[in-house]
Parts: C-alpha cells; sequence; structure tokens
C-alpha cells in the first residue's frame, strides 16, 4: 500500500498532480486510513504510467479518461483506440503546420531587423507586428 507521497515519489510527478488527477476522475486511492490519508494500491501505479504517457504523446486529460474508459469497457475495441490515436496524430501533424509557419514569420522578421542600435520607432519587427493583422474599418460590418 502506498500514501499519496510515496505514489507521487514513484510516478515522479508531485502530490498536487496525483490530487488533480483524482478530481478529474483519472485515479482513485483505493481506499483512506483512519487519519484520512489517502492509499493507493499498486494498480495505481500502472495507472499513473499509464496516464505520463498518455501526457507525453498528447493526448489531453479529457482523452486519457476517455481512453481509460474505453480500456474499462468490455465491448470496445483496438479499433476504437486506433480511431483516436489517428485523430491524435493529425492534430498533432496540423500544430506542427501552425508552429512551423510561426517559426518561419519569425525567421522572417529576425532576418529583416538587421540594425539593432536603431531606434525603437524604427524596428522593422514591431512594424510587421502592427501590421500583420488588417484593421477593419468602422464602416465595413458583417453583412446579414
Amino acid at each position: 500500500m502506498l500514501t499519496i507521497g510515496k505514489l507521487a515519489t514513484i510516478g515522479d510527478v508531485s502530490p498536487d498532480t496525483l490530487r488533480f488527477y483524482e478530481r478529474n476522475g483519472l485515479i482513485a486511492p483505493s481506499r483512506k486510513s483512519a487519519n484520512g490519508y489517502r492509499i493507493y494500491d499498486e494498480n495505481a501505479i500502472a495507472r499513473l504510467q499509464f496516464i505520463k504517457h498518455a501526457r507525453d504523446c498528447g493526448f489531453t486529460l479529457a482523452e486519457i479518461q476517455q481512453l481509460l474508459v474505453l480500456r474499462r469497457k468490455g465491448e470496445a475495441c483496438c479499433g476504437d483506440v486506433r480511431k483516436r490515436a489517428i485523430q491524435k496524430r493529425l492534430q498533432l501533424e496540423s500544430k506542427i503546420r501552425t508552429l512551423s509557419a510561426m517559426a518561419k514569420t519569425l525567421d522572417n522578421f529576425i532576418a529583416d531587423c538587421t540594425d539593432e542600435d536603431s531606434p525603437i520607432v524604427n524596428c522593422p519587427i514591431l512594424a510587421a507586428l502592427q501590421h500583420t493583422i488588417p484593421a477593419t474599418a468602422p464602416d465595413e460590418k458583417c453583412q446579414d
């Protein structure tokens, strides 16, 4: 039997993280001691490792909860989990494309800023940021 501190140490997380996971239904103590301490069994270690590995793969806590529910369901199959993994992979690819575009834009801004001693009013990065999103004129409202 493990206290929250021991489980946190084994799982390399903080006790606050375990409490957070507990509040979100991802992990639960097997019982509470007479003085109110959370007591976890050996299954909690495996569950915590599952949660951490899923987080490392980019799954949100809500998605991890869904995976845990699927794991408990007798009628679920591997294809159900595979669909979620494919969906997560597509989301990650989209984020990577977005981050790559952001990095390229910043590279262009940095390349345009060659005179580090130029006054701030002449800063090409600030000027580019100012003009990146066109302002909408007050009379240019959406039509229904």
